[in-house]
């Protein structure tokens, strides 16, 4: 009662400022509330619960978007001829309708059908005893289950729960009675031998529903976790049911509403907003119980849409009966039927459309197990295709005429051929035949698959080996090894301008101010060793000179002093030294000095002369993505435009909106053409690839691209089989073998790095973490010129300067 009372009063309090139709979500008596205001004020109200009977909602103004499952169940007891049911359920508030159901069933059959209802424990906690308890009465029996539950939590512990049960569930078929049978419960029971079955309204592989998913996360974490899929999706539809509802009456009666909103305010029969109660409304006391005026001919309008996928709804065609319920609606039955002689269960999709039943069907995959003695022949078929250096044909092939040493697995050659003979030397009986495919394989909108995926669900192939990216949904229709290689995607750009070399790039291993400081302290010291010995008596000696007389002399002049720092800078000698204590005391400060300097400067001058700068314009996608100067692109329709496109992470959707704004066009239709892309565009163009190409292509000449930055995402590459093929566990622990004796990373050297084609490998860049998008490469010896260009003019210097002091000294004397 608390919960109705509350109810009405959030209602009314809207309907006051101009509510014109009611959404409601709630199938309890906060929803009988709902329906007994929108019947007494002809309010347009669209439900979000399924009806319970089958002339239910008498409410002439009630529509209910979600369908009842009933006639779906009834079809599809009928369509498996079944004579028993049991209906677990949550009580009062569970979706399926028995008198809806057995009157569709009536309707449809002659047959009579009999049920038992059982309700679930409310704790979740003790479904396993549940179902224990279950077993002990009816494990001698046939046992057909509609799992009826109130929410998806408590649905998927449930279906956890028959999952982990530890009894044998041959006889049991389960039915999951809503709408919301997830890919998750799907991908659970695909291996279990156990049969299910369940209901999809809305399809979880739609870009729409992702989309709206991604929106709602956005605007608050919590509210999909607190919501299950089936009811964010029905809401999102009522609110375009609402909309096409009001565009419709006012297509039809453009001037409908026009006293209806004046300066702003909702009016309603010539008074503001709508009152459920007259009484409380103090500034119009003389105010009458008025329904709401538009309310019959919004709801004929509502009643009368009919809208799809391509007005951009989620659950399929919405049209509505005289009764107000769904009807030509779509449903996908995913059947999963188990086999005793089977490791995996056959998934069956079943088409049911209301009012016309199941209309379609087909198998996706028979995931049985092939015994391999049933085969023609004992040669393993591998399927691949060529993508250097993986698989590539081998030079001497490409001659028609030498076809004696090209015949078989000879003619190819690359990563992938050397992997399978190391497979082939680990695993007994692995003899294998490669020939080449179109593509790796793409799945087809009637839900086959081309390519070499194609190749291993037809039976073609049993093995695929090449550049294939592990991917959920592969993963669902083969089986994939252990990946014997990972990936991701990454930054490729054209090599920048090497840094030109002055005559002073001697200088660049200390900064400028640290020289400034070094210049100082030459002329601080030599000031300070010349006053040191013009006052100490120690520095002063008496000679004799030529005359026969005495004169005192000291050897360190200013001349004497400078030349004397500057040899111990130089870690020479001089024919000088100083003899008092505090002259030696200030000599030895500056050894110590000079020797510190000179070694930091060595060790820089080691590393500068074998390393040379090279300014990268970026350093990582952040500054790809935050700068418009560089266009960036990526192959069109590939795996790594639906990173992109589909990716949560904002910096790669603001990316992706880059992309698809730039004109002319970013995207290309191959990795050859955006390697072109980066040449030509002299700096000005990245192309996002992956990781193995991108490096691969770096040690091919002309040898001017580059890779920059980490890798955006971590993908892996893995041997393909079919569903319980006996060579997949062969696979796996060859695959583990050779990564621990290091075979794999062997072969990634041979044909990555010590095949390339430039002089040095592979271009290895390593950029400074300084803020200054500088980047350090090997450099060539060409460089030294520029220390020998240096020795040469200072030699020429010193000849100038000897020629000069002669010519003046011979002019004095002379």
């Amino acid at each position: 009662l608390e919960m109705y009372n509350r109810n009405q009063v959030l209602i009314c309090r809207e309907l006051k400022e101009g509510g014109m139709a009611l959404i409601s979500i709630d199938s309890g008596r906060g929803g009988e509330a709902v329906r007994g205001l929108a019947d007494t004020l002809e309010m347009p109200l669209i439900s979000l619960t399924a009806p319970l009977y089958p002339q239910d909602p008498p409410n002439f103004f009630e529509v209910s978007i979600r369908p009842s499952p009933a006639e779906l169940l009834a079809d599809f007891i009928i369509h498996k001829q079944w004579r028993e049911v049991i209906v677990l359920t949550d009580g009062e508030h569970s979706g399926v309708s028995l008198p809806w159901l057995w009157h569709h069933l009536h309707r449809k059959s002659n047959s009579s059908t009999r049920a038992q209802l059982l309700e679930l424990p409310k704790d979740s906690t003790k479904f396993n005893e549940f179902l224990r308890n279950f077993n002990l009465r009816r494990s001698n029996y046939t046992n057909r289950i509609l799992i009826d539950t109130t929410s998806s939590s408590r649905q998927q512990r449930f279906l956890a729960a028959v999952r982990t049960a530890q009894f044998s569930q041959a006889n049991y078929h389960y039915v999951v009675a809503n709408f919301d049978f997830l890919p998750y419960d799907v991908e659970m029971f695909q291996n279990g031998n156990i049969n299910i079955s369940g209901f999809q309204l809305i399809s979880k592989e739609s870009r729409a529903y992702w989309n709206l998913k991604k929106h709602l996360k956005k605007l608050d974490d919590n509210f999909i976790n607190n919501y299950d899929d089936v009811d964010v999706t029905l809401a999102h539809d009522a609110m375009l049911v609402a909309w096409h509802g009001f565009a419709r009456c006012l297509a039809s009666n453009d001037s409908l509403f026009h006293g209806t909103f004046r300066h702003g305010r909702f009016f309603n029969r010539g008074y503001p907003g709508i009152y459920c109660d007259p009484l409380s409304d103090r500034v119009h006391p003389a105010r009458p119980f008025a329904s709401f005026e538009h309310g019959r001919t919004v709801t004929k309008a509502l009643r009368g849409l009919s809208i799809d996928a391509k007005d951009g709804t989620l659950t399929g065609t919405i049209e509505f009966d005289r009764f107000g319920h769904r009807k030509n609606y779509d449903v996908s039955v995913i059947d999963l039927v188990s086999n005793t002689k089977a490791t995996f269960n056959s998934k069956e999709i079943l088409a049911w459309r209301q009012g016309m039943g199941f209309f379609a069907n087909r198998t996706v995959a028979q995931h049985t197990r092939k015994a391999m003695e049933n085969r023609n022949s004992n040669v393993v078929r591998v399927a691949t295709v060529w993508v250097a250096p993986f698989v590539m044909t081998k030079r001497e092939c490409a001659d028609p005429n030498n076809r004696t040493e090209c015949e078989g697995n000879n003619k190819y050659e690359g990563y992938c051929i050397d992997l399978l003979k190391l497979l082939a030397d680990r695993i007994e009986g692995f003899n294998f035949e490669v020939y080449l495919g179109e593509k790796t394989g793409s799945k087809l909108p009637d839900g086959s698959w081309d390519g070499m995926m194609g190749d291993l669900l037809t039976g073609r192939a049993d093995v695929a080996v090449a550049s294939l990216t592990i991917n959920q949904e592969r993963e669902r229709v083969v089986d994939f090894s252990k990946p014997f290689m990972t990936t991701g995607i990454s930054i490729m750009i054209k090599k920048p301008d090497k840094q030109e070399f002055s005559v002073f790039s001697f200088m660049q291993p200390l900064s400028t101010e640290i020289w400034m400081y070094i210049i100082f302290a030459y002329i601080g010291v030599s000031v300070v060793i010349f006053l040191v010995s013009r006052f100490s008596p120690y520095e002063w000696r008496v000679e004799e000179t030529a005359r026969g007389g005495f004169t005192i002399s000291n050897d360190f002049s200013v001349y004497n002093c400078l030349w004397f720092t500057l040899a111990a800078f130089m870690q020479q000698g001089t024919d000088i030294l100083p003899r008092s204590i505090s002259g030696r005391i200030a000599s030895s400060a500056w050894w110590f000095f000079t020797m510190i300097i000179v070694s930091s400067y060595t060790a820089n001058l080691a590393a500068f002369l074998t390393l040379e700068k090279m300014q990268a314009p970026i350093e990582s996608v952040e500054d790809l993505a935050k700068q418009t100067k560089i266009k960036y692109g990526i192959q069109g329709g590939g795996s790594t435009a639906s990173f992109f496109k589909y990716s949560s992470v904002q910096i790669y959707q603001r990316m992706w909106r880059y992309m698809e704004s730039q004109v002319p066009s970013v995207f290309v239709s191959s990795y050859a053409e955006g390697i072109e892309r980066v040449r030509s565009h002299k700096g000005r163009y990245a192309f996002l690839l992956e990781a193995t190409a991108n490096e691969y292509e770096n040690t091919r000449k002309p040898c001017d691209t580059m890779k920059v930055g980490a890798n955006l995402n971590s993908i892996g590459y893995g041997v393909a089989t079919p569903f319980g093929s006996d060579w997949k566990d062969h696979i796996n622990l060859a695959i583990l073998a050779l990564q621990e004796r290091g075979e794999l990373k062997k072969l990634e050297n041979k044909w990555w790095y010590d095949r390339g084609q430039c002089d040095q490998g592979i271009t290895v860049v390593t950029c400074l973490n300084d803020g200054s998008s500088q980047c350090l490469s090997i450099r060539g010896v060409h460089n030294y010129d520029l220390r020998f260009t240096i020795l040469r003019f200072t030699v020429i210097f010193g000849k100038f300067l000897r020629f000069t002091i002669f010519w003046v000294v011979n002019r004095k004397f002379s």
